[in-house]
C-alpha cells in the first residue's frame, strides 16, 4: 500500500494563501487551493461524508494519491486537527502527514492511508482479535508516551464538558422518544447524578490524550509499516485532555458495531497488562462511567442528526446502545442514574430506532 504522495509540490501552504481569496466559492477555493498544492490537474473524488460539516476527497495521479480534507469555516477549524496529528507522529504513532493546508479556508491535503479501515477489513472477515490487539497496543503506547512526553495544548475533557455532552440526551432523544421535553427540575437532577458519577473518575486517574473517536471506523491497517505505526489514526481533530478509560470504552463499546463479550473482556486484560498501574477495580468502575456518559451522549447526537439535519440513519444503532447502557448500569456507581432512566425513559421509548415520520 502506498505510505503517501511522492515528492513535488509544495509541503505546506501559507495562511492566506491564493485559495483565501475573499467570496470564492467552496469548489473555486478548493481549486484554488489544489493549483497551489500542485494537483491542479486532478479532479477530486469525495469519499463518504461523515455527521459532521467535514467533507473527504481523493486525488490519483498515476502511482500517487492524495487526500483533501474540506473544512469549512466556520463550522470547523483545521488547527485542532494540525496540532493532535504533529502530536501523534511526534510520539510515533501514524497519522496522516499534511502535505498542504490552507488554515483559513480549511483545506488540508493529507497523506492517503488508502481503503483498509478496520471496518472494511472486519466486514471481509479478519481475525477481530489481531485487529483489537494492534488497536490496544497503539492506544496504550500513545498513552505510556504522553506520560513520558507532556500533553499538548488541547481543551479539558473536564466535568462541565462531560456533563454537557451527557444533556445530549435529556435535551434530544428523551422530547423526540419520549413526546414532551423534560421539565427542568427533571433535567437538573439528572445532571447532578452525573456530576456524582462523574466525580469519581475525573479524581481517580491522571489525565490523557483522549482522541474521543477511537474505533473501527477511524482505525486502519498499514501493513507495510512495523509496530504500532501498523495502526494508523484518523478523525482525531476533536481530541482533548481527560480520563485513560474513554478511548477504550470507545472502541469496544462501539455504538455502530457489535463487539463480542468475550472479544471487550479480552482486550480489556490486554490494555490493564499493557499500562499497568491502574487499580483495577477503580478502573473498572470508571470505564463503565465513561461507557455510560459517552452512550447518552451519542444518543442525543444520532437523535440531533435526524431531528436537525434530517439524517435518521443513525437512528439503527439506537437498540445497539441501549444494550451497551443497560450491561454497564449493573455497575453500583450508576445504579442512581439507572433509576433516573427507568422513570424517565421507559422500555417502549429504548426500543423503536426510526419514529415513523423519520422514515
Amino acid at each position: 500500500m502506498s505510505e503517501g504522495v511522492t515528492a513535488g509540490f509544495s509541503s505546506g501552504l501559507r495562511p492566506g494563501s491564493p485559495s483565501a481569496a475573499a467570496g470564492a466559492s467552496r469548489p473555486g477555493a478548493m481549486a484554488a487551493f489544489l493549483e497551489a498544492a500542485g494537483w491542479g490537474d486532478v479532479l477530486p473524488v469525495q469519499l463518504a461524508a461523515d455527521a459532521s460539516f467535514r467533507r473527504y476527497y481523493r486525488l490519483r495521479r498515476g502511482h500517487d494519491r492524495a487526500i483533501i480534507m474540506d473544512a469549512p469555516p466556520p463550522q470547523e477549524h483545521v488547527g485542532p486537527y494540525l496540532l493532535v496529528a504533529a502530536t501523534l507522529r511526534r510520539l510515533g504513532l501514524s497519522a496522516p502527514e499534511v502535505l498542504a493546508e490552507d488554515r483559513m479556508q480549511g483545506f488540508l491535503l493529507l497523506e492517503d492511508f488508502g481503503d483498509d479501515t478496520y471496518t472494511r477489513l472486519l466486514d471481509r472477515g479478519a481475525d477481530p482479535r489481531e485487529l483489537y490487539a494492534l488497536a490496544i497496543d497503539t492506544l496504550a503506547a500513545l498513552q505510556r508516551r504522553v506520560a513520558a512526553d507532556d500533553l499538548p495544548g488541547l481543551p479539558p475533557y473536564d466535568e462541565a464538558r462531560l456533563l454537557g455532552e451527557a444533556a445530549l440526551l435529556t435535551d434530544w432523544y428523551v422530547p423526540a422518544f419520549t413526546g414532551a421535553p423534560l421539565a427542568t427540575a427533571q433535567r437538573e437532577d439528572y445532571l447532578a447524578l452525573w456530576q456524582a458519577a462523574l466525580a469519581q473518575v475525573m479524581e481517580a486517574f491522571p489525565a490523557t490524550l483522549v482522541l474521543r473517536d477511537f474505533h473501527v471506523d477511524n482505525l486502519m491497517l498499514l501493513p507495510d509499516r512495523e509496530g504500532v505505526r501498523r495502526c494508523g489514526l484518523l478523525d482525531f481533530q476533536d481530541a482533548v485532555c481527560g480520563p485513560p478509560g474513554y478511548d477504550l470504552v470507545s472502541l469496544l463499546e462501539d455504538a455502530r458495531r457489535d463487539v463480542s463479550p468475550a472479544l471487550r473482556q479480552m482486550m480489556t486484560e490486554r490494555y490493564l497488562a499493557a499500562v499497568s498501574g491502574f487499580d483495577r477495580r477503580g478502573f473498572t468502575r470508571a470505564a463503565s462511567v465513561l461507557a455510560t456518559q459517552r452512550n447518552c451522549k451519542i444518543l442525543g447526537i444520532f437523535t440531533r442528526l435526524w431531528k436537525r439535519d434530517g439524517k435518521p440513519g443513525y437512528l439503527a444503532h439506537v437498540p445497539r446502545l441501549w444494550r451497551l447502557i443497560e450491561t454497564d448500569l449493573q455497575e453500583p456507581a450508576l445504579g442512581a442514574i439507572g433509576r433516573w432512566l427507568d422513570r424517565h425513559v421507559p422500555q417502549a421509548a429504548r426500543a423503536c430506532p426510526v419514529p415513523p415520520e423519520a422514515g
